[in-house]
């Protein structure tokens, strides 16, 4: 687990979107796995910034996105689906068909569920699977308790993951009690895992995430078990990791290790 921490979030946000763009031009027809929520908006900001002002293409770029509430349509504000449209596709030149959101108001979720799973493993697999966190160590919605090896499944919230979510929709009684979710075991197949935590309610998820024992009780920590994972972290998400001095001087001599590469590459 590579730990990189940036002193605000604004640059912690700028590290995730150049990993992401760098992955794109090293492999255009790139599978991407895509988060929601407040902490990816940087990330996504910075994409189509790029896109605009740059020429980072989309265009053969393929996208599966993590999970999305049961009951609400693609339409809703509060949905997944018109998040990624309103915060990144728009702004993209990605094609709308190689675009996918779990259905939120599927007839047979099992069947949808399957399919999911098996559109994912038509396209390649995921590349790079960009990852939020939440309070209480999850990932998507994989509850405390979740097992490490699931696959994209209908889950029920937890109360902490209703608390944390009210904000976006007027209050708890207004949060969905389920959702359509990758699980652990969908996510640990990604090729490559890029974590962005961001600000210091995130701190003792991340310490548990990173220092802890791996358990499904935190299903962030079943990162430990995949072979290539970028944390990326904010001065107030790290305020909590007990290696912080180590993991600034693994940083350190990577960066004088790239430098001399590309010194001798001159040459």
């Amino acid at each position: 687990m590579r730990v990189v921490i940036h002193a605000t979030a604004e640059a912690a946000g700028l590290a995730a979107a150049d990993l992401i763009a760098r992955k794109i031009q090293q492999r255009p027809r790139a599978v991407l796995g895509l988060a929601t929520g407040s902490t990816p908006l940087a990330v996504y900001r910075e994409l189509a910034r790029r896109h605009r002002e740059e020429g980072l293409d989309f265009s053969q770029v393929t996208t599966f996105n993590l999970d999305e509430y049961v009951g609400l349509p693609g339409t809703h504000p509060q949905s997944y689906r018109y998040f990624m449209e309103e915060h990144l596709f728009r702004h993209l030149n990605v094609r709308p068909e190689r675009t996918h959101v779990p259905d939120g108001r599927a007839l047979d979720f099992d069947r949808h569920c399957e399919s999911y799973e098996r559109q994912i493993s038509q396209a390649g697999g995921i590349d790079l699977q960009l990852l939020g966190i939440g309070t209480d160590g999850h990932i998507a919605f994989n509850e405390p308790g979740s097992s490490l090896g699931s696959r994209t499944r209908v889950k029920t919230l937890a109360g902490e993951t209703i608390r944390d979510n009210a904000r976006f929709f007027g209050g708890e009684d207004q949060v969905p009690r389920m959702a359509v979710t990758m699980g652990v075991g969908t996510i640990l197949d990604s090729r490559q895992c890029l974590l962005l935590a961001l600000g210091e309610h995130k701190a003792r998820a991340i310490r548990d995430t990173v220092e802890g024992p791996v358990t499904a009780q935190v299903t962030a920590s079943a990162l430990q078990l995949h072979r290539d994972v970028v944390v990326i972290l904010d001065e107030a998400a790290a305020s909590l990791l007990a290696r912080r001095e180590y993991y600034d001087q693994v940083e350190r001599v990577r960066q004088e290790l790239e430098l001399a590469q590309a010194d001798r590459a001159v040459r």
